[in-house]
This record gives structure tokens, C-alpha cells and sequence, in this order.
């Protein structure tokens, strides 16, 4: 029940707001394009994913195949430019997939400490409240189903017991494995390889390995391979990009633009997006360590670490690719929260003198964010005041639950813990209720002004001068708007800011057709001569 109450409350996270904020680039831009093509597609043609009609190879289909789905079920859009599906319409499918995280990184936790109640709602709150885990799984984006998937596959794995049930476990844990296959295919070999090392390491797999289980795990992976095959006999060794591209290519060189900081950049997410649990991280790896000839230990030790060595040295870095790591964090965290709200486990961990006053860290980190959002509601400070009422959600969940879990009763510290998570999901919610919760946004120009402006053209090819392509506009202009230099000789062109606009009416003859705020789609065709 607590499980369930948890994931209530992360489907809550999940969908408020969801739409209010337009698609960003690149992923979300590109996703439901390939999904609107396939909504539109019939037979088998709705298994080869396309990007404007062209093949399209960067990622399988599976997401791709959900959100059409949902299209075909509710044909309807809350934009001005008709025909689109709504931005809610889009995310839907793989934000609620993400929710499932939180009850199944509590299952796991469960596994490897049965019985141990406080360990597994711990670590599913945890999940609950990080706001990585909680933001990138409302994008239309892969990383939130997939690290869904990995809990499952996980829970699957850690359930077999030689019963009778063993069967139907690794069937499922094959049809899981396609379902990796279907998201994100390179993801599933380090995957599965954080959880094999554990099962070997602790002896598991020869207690319980049968080799008729070898078979029904194999017909759980016909989908997935059957599809590969099918994408490979059709478009020959581009198929292979999804391997080599997408998966080799982005450890052993640059296969796409990214951060230059390399392994930092996982690093620096982990130390932004932890909070307030981080500071549980050294305690868990010691006791973890200490606890390594455990299951718990293993596992804990075993993905946290197989994971890191497959995402710290890839050559192509973005903060989302970070996201496997959480699951294995909050493991680890999951049991050193348990022990603050208990106190009385027969094995302390390491550092238990100590650990046990990182409430008093909690208690100031709330006072500190408290003042931060009187400050910025008093007006004090201008740029404060988006942020204030977040800072006191937070603030005054994790002082109060940091005082309440000093106290030398064991109800006053469990209060605080649900004092913490509390805070932590009031300010989530506030934040995922804003404008502010996809900053990305912020970095470049709106594009829905722009699209509107290329409907103008009625379907004619536009192109954009003096900017790169940004599929997010390709979508909302139902087009795919390249850069003028690609088209040189286009006749509708889309030009930013007046003096801009100006100089290229006389440059290349052409004529005013429509302008909003500060940008002019110009007409340069032979009426102009």
C-alpha cells in the first residue's frame, strides 16, 4: 500500500503541467515527428520509423510506437496550427511510464533486503523526490521508460527462487529485454551486465539457473530481435548505426554534440540532482562495502559501479545520459535513511557517529532555503521571487523533518522522514506547475511565434536565416524548416530582428508577407521581380 500511495503521488508529479510548455530541442522535437509519421502509417510500414519521410536511424521504435498510439486514440490538438497532437497528448505515454520507478525501485530494495519495510518505501521515496528522475521522466524522452524497464528487468532477476514460477520470470525478463531492445538497444548490455555481475558474484545464478529457463528467456527476446532483423533486411547496414552510432560509437569517439567536460558532466548532475539525499551517498558505499558478501551489497556496490564505468567514459556527454545511476543511488541511500529513522539495526554503518547528525545538515539546508524564499517574497531581491515559493516548500519540509528526526523517539524521527519527503514533493509540484521546470526553453528563441509565421506560406518550403535547424520548430510548423544555406535559392525565408529583415528585402528583392514581434517571413519569389 505504501508502494502504491508513493506511485500515486509520482503520477501526480507526472502529469500536472505536463503540457503547458512547448517541446524542446532536440529529443522531444524529433520524437513526435517519428511518432506522428508512424500514427499515419498502416500495416507494416508502421514498423520502419521515419523523420520527414527519410529513415529514420538514431533510436528503435518502441517509445515512438506509444505515443502514436496515443495519437490514433485521441486525434485532437490544443495548438492553433491544426492537425498537430497536443503537447500533453505527446508526453503522456512516457511520463507515466517513468512514474514506475518508484514502486519498482522499492521492489528491488525489497529483494535484497527482504522484509527490511522502512528500507524499500525509503528508497521508492527517494526516487520519487529527485528532480532528474522527475523532470527528464515527463520529457518526450527514452531515458525515463528505459530506467523503468531496467527496475523491472531487476525485480524479475532478483525473484527467481527455483519455483515453478521461474518460467514466466525469465520469459519476462526476456520480454523486457526487447522492450530495452525497442528503447534504447546499446542500454540493455550494461544493464544487464550490473545485474549478472551481483548474481555471480553472490552464487545466485547456480542455486537457481536451469537451462530450460535459457529457452523461455529466449522466446522473450524474439520481439525485439525480430524487429532488428526486420529493420536490417529493410535498410541494409544503416541499421547498424543503432548499434555502432548510438552505442560503440558514443565511447570510443565523438558521435554527436555534447558537453567537452566528458565524464564531469554525469558527476556534476549527480552532485545537482541528489538533493537532499546526497549527503547519505559516502555512508551507503562504506556500509555497502563493508556489507559487500550481502546481497544488498553486492547489488548496491555491483550496478552503482558496472553503470558508472559504462556512462563515465563516453565520448559524447549530455545530462540525461546520467539517468541510469539514479536507480542504483537510491539503493544505496534507501538503507542508511532506514537506519537514521530506526536506529537500532544490529550492524550500524560505517560512520554511524556521524551519520546519525546529517539530520542537523537537513535542519540547516531548510532554514537556509526558508530564508531564501522569505527574501524573494518580500521583493528584497527581484530574481529571487520566481523561485520563493519552491525554496519554502522545501525549506520548511526539511527543517522541520531534519529537527523532528534528531529526536530520540523513533515516531518523531519516522514524522521527519515523511516531513522530508513531503517538502521535497510540494516544491517538485510547485516547480512542475511553473514555467520554470524546462529551463532548456531559456536558451534559445520560442518557436511557436515562428511556426505561425511559416503557416503563412501555406505549405510552401521556408527556410531560416542566420539560425541552425531546430527540429522543435520542424514540429510545430508541421515542416521541416532547414537553414538557408542548405536552400539558397528558397523563396520564403524566416529572418530575425528589424535591421536583419530590412537588409535582406533589398539584398535579395524581397517583400514583407507577415511579421510578429521581432521576426519577418519574407517572400523572395518572382512576384517580387
Amino acid at each position: 500500500m505504501g508502494l502504491l500511495l508513493l506511485w500515486f503521488v509520482a503520477c501526480v508529479l507526472a502529469i500536472v503541467g505536463l503540457g503547458d510548455l512547448p517541446l524542446r530541442d532536440f529529443d522531444e522535437g524529433i520524437v513526435a515527428r517519428v511518432a506522428f509519421e508512424l500514427s499515419q502509417k498502416q500495416g507494416t510500414e508502421a514498423l520502419l520509423p521515419t523523420l520527414w519521410d527519410a529513415p529514420y536511424l538514431n533510436k528503435p521504435p518502441g517509445l515512438h510506437w506509444l505515443i502514436a498510439a496515443a495519437i490514433q486514440l485521441n486525434n485532437s490538438g490544443d495548438t492553433s496550427l491544426p492537425g498537430l497532437p497536443s503537447n500533453t497528448l505527446v508526453r503522456l505515454a512516457p511520463a507515466v511510464l517513468s512514474t514506475l520507478i518508484v514502486p519498482l525501485g522499492g521492489l528491488v530494495q525489497w529483494h535484497l533486503r527482504p522484509n527490511d519495510r522502512t528500507s524499500c518505501l525509503a528508497t521508492a521515496a527517494i526516487l520519487l523526490t529527485l528532480m532528474p528522475v522527475v523532470r527528464h521522466g515527463r520529457l518526450a524522452m527514452l531515458d525515463g521508460p528505459q530506467l523503468s524497464a531496467m527496475a523491472l528487468l531487476w525485480v524479475l532477476i532478483l525473484s527467481l527462487d527455483r519455483s515453478t514460477m521461474d518460467r514466466w520470470r525469465t520469459l519476462g525478463a526476456g520480454l523486457i529485454s526487447s522492450g530495452m531492445l525497442l528503447l534504447k538497444a546499446p542500454l540493455l548490455l550494461p544493464a544487464a551486465a550490473a545485474a549478472l555481475i551481483p548474481v555471480l558474484w553472490g552464487g545466485e545464478f547456480r542455486r537457481w539457473w536451469r537451462w530450460p529457463l535459457a529457452g523461455w528467456f529466449g522466446v522473450g527476446l524474439i520481439p525485439g530481435l525480430a524487429w532488428h532483423l526486420w529493420h536490417g533486411l529493410h535498410r541494409g547496414t544503416g541499421a547498424l548505426w543503432l548499434w555502432g552510432g548510438d552505442g560503440a560509437g558514443r565511447v570510443l569517439f565523438d558521435a554527436g554534440e555534447g558537453s567537452d567536460l566528458g565524464w564531469k558532466v554525469p558527476v556534476i548532475e549527480m552532485l545537482e540532482g541528489g538533493w537532499p539525499w546526497l549527503l547519505l551517498w559516502p555512508f551507503a558505499m562504506a556500509w555497502a562495502w563493508r556489507q559487500r558478501h550481502s546481497r544488498w551489497g553486492k547489488w548496491a556496490l555491483g550496478t552503482q559501479v558496472i553503470l558508472a564505468i559504462a556512462i563515465l567514459p563516453l565520448k559524447t556527454q549530455l545530462p540525461w545520459y546520467s539517468h541510469p545511476l539514479w536507480l542504483p543511488f537510491a539503493l544505496l541511500c534507501g538503507a542508511p535513511l532506514a537506519w537514521l529513522i530506526h536506529r537500532k539495526d544490529l550492524t550500524s554503518p560505517p560512520g554511524a557517529a556521524v551519520l546519525k547528525h546529517v539530520p542537523f545538515l537537513w535542519l540547516a539546508l531548510g532554514v537556509s532555503l526558508v530564508l531564501f524564499g522569505l527574501i524573494g517574497a518580500s521583493g528584497l531581491v527581484l530574481t529571487f521571487y520566481p523561485y520563493s515559493g519552491i525554496a519554502l516548500a522545501a525549506g520548511v519540509g526539511w527543517s522541520i523533518g531534519g529537527w523532528l528526526m534528531l529526536r530520540p523517539t523513533h515516531a518523531k524521527r519516522k514524522l521527519g522522514a515523511i516531513s522530508m519527503v513531503a517538502g521535497s514533493v510540494a516544491a517538485l509540484y510547485l516547480l512542475m506547475s511553473s514555467s520554470l521546470w524546462l529551463w532548456e526553453l531559456n536558451e534559445n528563441w520560442p518557436v511557436e511565434p515562428v511556426a505561425q509565421l511559416a503557416a503563412q506560406a501555406k505549405g510552401a518550403k521556408v527556410v531560416l536565416e542566420g539560425n541552425d535547424e531546430r527540429p522543435s520548430l520542424n514540429w510545430y510548423a508541421g515542416q521541416r524548416i532547414s537553414s538557408l544555406d542548405a536552400v539558397p535559392d528558397a523563396e520564403w525565408i524566416l529572418t530575425r530582428n528589424p535591421q536583419r529583415i530590412s537588409s535582406m528585402a533589398q539584398e535579395r528583392q524581397c517583400k514583407l508577407a507577415q511579421s510578429k514581434e521581432d521576426w519577418a517571413l519574407l517572400f523572395c519569389g518572382p512576384q517580387t521581380q
